[in-house]
């Protein structure tokens, strides 16, 4: 599916030397299409499920596979989104490395014809990777309800045009 949409892929280590200064992140939803992260041996990837938080074992040996919003528009909602967020102990330093695959910026994000019909009518409006990134920077962080929320950006900023 990602060849629907292209891909760019940028790269981020996050790597903090003073463990004791580290505040992780607050849940949120990638914008990316995919986010693969590997973890070092500590653990402090979490995904709430059924408002519950898990740890996600790390695995130095393996990969995890995030989809982000444009992935699951793109989907039409047939691929999900996850809440996660990243703890830290005071303790030991925890290094990840992470790689974000985002839409090319020319192409529109939409999903394949034969994702929608009339028992699956289209989720979310058209739109590009660097839209959802200036909407998610300027207006609405990354948050429980992002996507559902730039949706209406767009349809409001459509109707004023």
């Amino acid at each position: 599916m990602l060849h629907h949409i292209g891909s760019m892929p940028i790269r981020e280590i996050i790597y903090h030397k003073k463990p004791e200064f580290t505040l992780g992140t607050e849940p949120h939803y990638d914008p990316t299409s995919l986010t693969v992260l590997h973890q070092d041996s500590v653990s402090g990837l979490q995904v709430l499920v059924d408002n519950e938080w898990y740890s996600i074992r790390q695995n130095f040996n393996a990969f995890v596979v995030n989809i982000g919003n444009t992935f699951m528009a793109v989907s039409n909602g047939r691929y999900k989104i996850c809440l996660h967020r990243a703890v830290v102990n005071n303790k030991t330093t925890r290094k990840s490395l992470a790689f974000f695959i985002y839409p090319d910026k020319d192409k529109v994000v939409s999903p394949p014809t034969e994702l929608v019909d009339y028992n699956n009518p289209r989720l979310y409006p058209d739109f590009t990777g660097p839209a959802l990134l200036e909407f998610t920077k300027k207006h609405h962080r990354a948050d429980t309800n992002n996507l559902h929320a730039f949706s209406m950006w767009l349809q409001d900023k459509n109707v004023e045009a």
